[in-house]
């Protein structure tokens, strides 16, 4: 006779996720500046409050289709860095107030939820009976640079309002509304599970409303600025040397251009070195201050006499006035940049209509006794 034959049964854990049907997000910031030696950030602390609704299936199988035994639930979410978390979040769930847990969970690693995770145990849920699990929670976190976040829900809406004046838009979404003044800035997203993957944004892969704090005004973009203009200036003064050695016919030797070509690139060193010690403002009157004082001293030897001396540096003083316009208008910087150019050409037009450019080089040195 043979041996009964033995069935064995296999229990088998799998994990489900299930987004939120909706999820509202209300978020103020307010943003201050910190600095460290001669470096400047920008640091946010934003309140926020998370209410949504997860809606459980009419009925929880697994992936083959079969029924679970024993099902928990666990309500998850992650932020980035918990060292950012201030308070101590307490997550209402259904009007019942309940702590949440921070940590790994050896069901749901790295690649289930990106970020590190907070979450509280909802307890074994009824599998053949749907459930509606409501929740709100406060949330107070402290970044640098940039907020983003990740739209997991069906229907996700966004309200960030921030008292910083210079935002980014960024990320995948761009806001339904947005008003930036010099008070803040307000914006307002609509996401919905059409327009996002779910999988890419539980992993953070680059699906995010995001904003970043842009500093416009910088000291380290203020100079690459001046630097970007120096070159034109320096071309600048190079043709108001050759239109005086032309209208004065007293010419001007190759060593004086490179002298004060030097003396203007020194004017962006210095500018730099001194804004990393004192405010731009006051980096750029010295620094300024100091080089056309040099090249207008130079320049009354070289070209003989104070007149055209002063001359030259009222027109650098002119030209700098006008640079420190450029830099600190971050809308207006190419027309401020293109008017002046216009400006300059014209002048230079106007001053030489009548000069015969073929008699120049040519003119006769006076007559040798």
């Amino acid at each position: 006779q043979g041996q009964p034959s033995k069935s064995r049964k296999r229990l088998l854990e799998q994990t489900q996720q299930i987004p939120a049907s909706q999820l509202t997000t209300l978020g103020k910031a307010h943003v201050e500046t910190r600095q460290r030696g001669i470096y400047r950030g920008q640091i946010y602390h934003v309140g926020m409050t998370l209410e949504g609704e997860v809606e459980t299936p009419q009925k929880l199988e697994t992936a083959n289709g079969r029924p679970m035994l024993n099902p928990r639930a666990f309500l998850i979410m992650s932020v980035s860095d918990l060292r950012g978390v201030d308070n101590a979040p307490v997550i209402t769930i259904n009007g019942s107030p309940r702590k949440l847990q921070s940590g790994n969970l050896k069901f749901c690693p790295v690649s289930c939820i990106a970020g590190e995770k907070m979450y509280v145990d909802l307890g074994e849920i009824d599998p053949t009976a749907p459930r509606k699990i409501k929740f709100s929670l406060p949330l107070s976190l402290t970044g640098t640079q940039s907020l983003a976040i990740a739209p997991v829900a069906e229907s996700n809406t966004v309200e960030l309002k921030s008292d910083w004046p210079h935002p980014s838009f960024t990320g995948r979404f761009l806001p339904r509304q947005h008003e930036v003044s010099k008070q803040g800035f307000f914006g307002s997203w609509q996401v919905s599970n059409l327009s996002r993957n779910f999988e890419k944004t539980l992993q953070g892969d680059g699906e995010f409303v995001q904003v970043t704090l842009m500093d416009p005004v910088n000291i380290y973009l203020l100079a690459i600025r001046a630097v970007k203009y120096g070159i034109l200036f320096v071309l600048l003064t190079f043709g108001g040397f050759f239109i005086t050695e032309v209208l004065r016919r007293s010419p001007i030797h190759p060593i004086q251009y490179l002298l004060v070509g030097l003396a203007l690139a020194i004017f962006f060193l210095l500018l730099i070195a001194l804004s990393e010690h004192v405010p731009f403002h006051l980096a750029y009157l010295i620094a300024a201050t100091a080089c056309i004082g040099l090249i207008t001293f130079y320049l009354a030897g070289a070209l003989g006499g104070w007149g055209p001396g002063v001359g030259f540096g009222a027109g650098l003083t002119g030209l700098y006035g006008v640079l420190y316009g450029i830099l600190h208008s971050e809308d207006n910087a190419l027309l401020i940049g293109s008017i002046f150019l216009f400006i300059a050409l014209g002048s230079v037009m106007v001053g030489t209509r009548r000069l015969n450019w073929y008699r120049v080089g040519n003119e006769p040195q006076g007559e040798v006794a």
